[in-house]
């Protein structure tokens, strides 16, 4: 509940592009990581994700009023959104990966990463239509991956799938047509 409501008093006059609360994106990766039945810590670094970044709370009031384990995790967290990644070829975005799971130092920071990616993937229709295209290739070029690589088969398939969506509309709606069309010739099969 503290958590909670230090995240609500941070981010009260904030809203996401979409015109929703902000609040409503920290809630929904905690929720996601919830889902995923990880630990309450990782539910608390999710809800404080964004406050370093986008009030102006510092590290040092994040450590005073949660303990300095939650201060570097967040911390951790907002550091990987600083780094920048342009696309150049296989090996650039090899390099950057490791770059970002080396600059972890524990796992959960990589894993609210992965969550704060998949909410802003499920909510990119309020970006710009660029904005949306280049983050979607940063999603399959780097975060996708990531998941791959820590078995988190699930996150990875939906990453790929927002990813889809938004950078080959046309085939995203030519197979899921075709998707759609093998399910109802299955169930009538069922039904025989």
């Amino acid at each position: 509940e503290r958590v909670w409501g230090f995240s609500a008093e941070m981010h009260k006059d904030q809203l996401r592009r979409s015109g929703e609360p902000y609040l409503t994106h920290p809630a929904s990766v905690a929720w996601l990581l919830a889902d995923l039945r990880l630990d309450a810590t990782c539910a608390v670094v999710a809800l404080l994700h964004d406050v370093l970044e986008h009030t102006l709370t510092t590290r040092e009031r994040l450590d005073a009023e949660f303990g300095t384990e939650i201060g570097e995790l967040v911390d951790g967290v907002t550091k990987i959104g600083r780094h920048s990644y342009v696309r150049k070829d296989d090996a650039q975005a090899e390099t950057f990966r490791k770059m970002i799971l080396a600059s972890a130092r524990d796992i959960r920071v990589i894993l609210v990463k992965l969550a704060d990616r998949l909410h802003n993937m499920m909510t990119l229709g309020a970006m710009s239509t660029e904005a949306r295209r280049r983050i979607s290739q940063e999603t399959l070029e780097i975060y996708a991956p990531i998941a791959h690589r820590l078995g988190m088969a699930k996150v990875k398939g939906d990453l790929e799938d927002l990813a889809f969506f938004y950078l080959y509309p046309l085939q995203f709606a030519a197979l899921q047509a075709k998707v759609q069309e093998k399910l109802k010739v299955g169930k009538n099969t069922i039904r025989q």
